[in-house]
């Protein structure tokens, strides 16, 4: 099974880098299409839009269409949850008995479940008692396939960059890793909002950052010939040795 993650592509209509956003956006999704052999499903793990607009929402979502593979998306901490369930209800993933964004997606070899960590007072994850308890009953489910867990904020302390915690408090991340470690059956989780890629883990379990989608927002040092180039993630999953990882850097802008 093939995982194309995208993230923090923060579309802003407003912005004097808004043009580089949107064709940032684009030509990884480009890119995603030419893929060989090609995703079985595409992933955003949040910040789609940066004011959480609709008519922002509206361009994220026409770069989004052109993708040939399933795609799935989940709020980070600049998305509103009413207007980014209003452009992406049509697809039918989120539940409409719940107010948080979250689900689960069975259609694979591994099962992907989306966790909804936005808070609407900070830049910070949130995951409080309601969602502990989702969490726990989208997990328990099903009991036979691995699971992915795809969350916003990652949950494990991060060693590069000025912040090491994403969560607005970590008695509050204590309890999502908690609930991510008590089924044994996830193996991997995956998280955006570092603007940066990174790794670290939750007890036994994997996790990966990747970098943001939107290069005048990307964090780290690159080489000059990659600065303008969007960098994501593919991860591959085969029974017999779990998951892996791979940075795809995008293909280089003949217009650029």
């Amino acid at each position: 099974m093939i995982i194309a993650q995208i993230s923090d592509t923060h579309i802003n209509l407003d912005t004097p880098d808004s043009d580089q956003r949107l064709r940032d956006f684009a030509r990884t999704v480009a890119d995603i299409n030419a893929l060989d052999p090609a995703p079985d499903v595409v992933v955003h793990s949040g910040d789609i839009v940066h004011n959480g607009r609709k008519d922002e929402y509206a361009r994220a979502a026409a770069i989004l269409a052109k993708l040939r593979a399933p795609v799935y998306v989940m709020p980070g901490n600049k998305d509103d949850r009413a207007n980014l369930r209003e452009a992406f209800s049509a697809d039918g993933y989120f539940s409409a008995s719940s107010p948080f964004l979250d689900y689960a997606i069975e259609d694979f070899p591994v099962r992907l479940i989306a966790l909804d960590t936005l808070s609407e007072g900070s830049n910070k994850g949130e995951f409080c008692a309601d969602r502990v308890r989702r969490a726990i009953e989208l997990i328990d489910a099903e009991t036979t396939k691995p699971i992915a867990v795809f969350t916003h904020h990652p949950p494990f302390e991060v060693l590069v960059g000025p912040e090491r915690f994403h969560f607005e408090s970590q008695e509050e991340m204590q309890r999502l890793r908690e609930a991510l470690q008590r089924s044994g059956r996830v193996i991997a989780v995956i998280s955006g909002h570092v603007h940066r890629g990174t790794a670290g883990a939750v007890g036994d379990i994997t996790a990966t950052v990747m970098p943001c989608i939107a290069t005048p927002l990307r964090k780290g040092e690159y080489p000059s010939a990659m600065k303008s180039r969007p960098v994501y993630h593919i991860h591959r999953y085969d029974p017999a040795w779990g998951f892996s990882t791979e940075s795809r850097i995008v293909a280089a802008d003949d217009a650029a």
